[in-house]
């Protein structure tokens, strides 16, 4: 028994695990289930979750399309179906092991295409990386448009000193994430550590930069901006079917989405626990619950949190199911279709 390769496991299946069921029972530990089954018996006009779901499916087809263009800049042209049934299947995975859809994608692809799997997988490089670029700029606009609603939030948290070290704190906080990135392009050192953080920053920015040579360069940022559009709309869509939020502008909802797009980060089982405790404190931004939640205050941030992202999740899981039954199929097509039949 390999000591190394179960603490290697305990450690990337056990801690998403871990923050899943912490922060879910942190943010419901107090809360009155009662009162949230009545929120959503009374509260929720859930016709509003059809165009949620053809939005949601629209996006999924938006990032096939994107990928796509990458593989194709690398050689690989498998036809869109299989890499619209690779998207479903990555966050599919994901549900049970946080962060193995992408390796598991990468995988069907080569696989099908018999490509080689390095080359596949490092044109999820550039994929994720320009994700990373659209929520860390989304992340600084939307601060900045609605910082009133931040700096009221904890100045009624904790006071005026509160919101003041808040804001300090991130400033020193992009002020020193450029010094590292200046510090890590210029510095000559021979440390381990440090070497190998140079190579991965030099990898993102080479994998960023190859989109900007790459052929289809503008309906790559098109499909980017289409994705994140359609990621939005969900959220803004699913606000309508509540009666305390469909009353919330686009402001609102886009931060709502901001810290929704960052606790997706945070290593889970698709986003549970995280996901929810960022809309939680959002929804509590412009007056909807309490933060940290707490009875009587909270049923419906609770609430909206909790459907929202459990439709999303059965989603998830019906698409990942169609995907994995697709790829069964197209394997026996493909198994029956042999170079030699082909030359009879």
């Amino acid at each position: 028994m390999d000591f190394k390769k179960i603490v290697s496991a305990l450690l990337k299946y056990g801690i998403p695990i871990a923050i899943s069921v912490g922060l879910a029972w942190f943010l419901y530990k107090n809360v009155d289930m009662a009162a949230i089954r009545q929120s959503l018996s009374e509260d929720v006009n859930y016709w509003w979750f059809a165009p949620v779901i053809v939005v949601s499916v629209l996006s999924h087809v938006f990032r096939a399309l994107r990928w796509r263009l990458q593989l194709r800049a690398i050689g690989i042209e498998p036809p869109l179906h299989a890499v619209v049934c690779s998207i479903f299947g990555t966050y599919f995975v994901n549900l049970l092991f946080p962060r193995l859809g992408e390796v598991w994608r990468t995988g069907y692809i080569a696989r099908r295409e018999r490509a080689s799997f390095s080359l596949v997988f490092g044109s999820l490089v550039g994929d994720r990386l320009s994700d990373t670029v659209t929520v860390l700029a989304l992340t600084v606009v939307t601060f900045f448009l609605a910082q009133d609603a931040f700096l009221k939030f904890f100045a009624q948290n904790g006071g005026q000193s509160t919101s003041t070290l808040v804001m300090l704190g991130m400033a020193v906080a992009c002020v020193l994430g450029l010094a590292l990135l200046v510090w890590l392009y210029r510095t000559k050192s021979q440390n381990g550590l440090v070497r190998k953080l140079q190579g991965i920053v030099r990898d993102l920015w080479q994998g960023l930069a190859s989109i900007a040579h790459m052929e289809g360069k503008w309906w790559f940022v098109l499909y980017t901006a289409l994705i994140w559009t359609c990621y939005y709309m969900q959220l803004y869509i699913a606000s309508k079917a509540f009666t305390f939020t469909e009353g919330l502008g686009w402001l609102p909802i886009l931060v709502l989405f901001v810290l929704s797009s960052i606790g997706m980060a945070v290593p889970s089982n698709g986003g549970l626990g995280p996901w929810q405790f960022a809309i939680i404190f959002g929804l509590t931004l412009y007056g909807v619950g309490a933060f940290p939640p707490s009875v009587p205050y909270d049923p419906q941030a609770s609430a909206f949190a909790w459907l929202v992202w459990g439709v999303q999740t059965l989603l998830l899981i019906v698409l990942g199911i169609y995907a994995f039954v697709f790829i069964a199929l197209d394997r026996r097509t493909a198994e029956q279709v042999t170079p030699e039949s082909q030359s009879r």
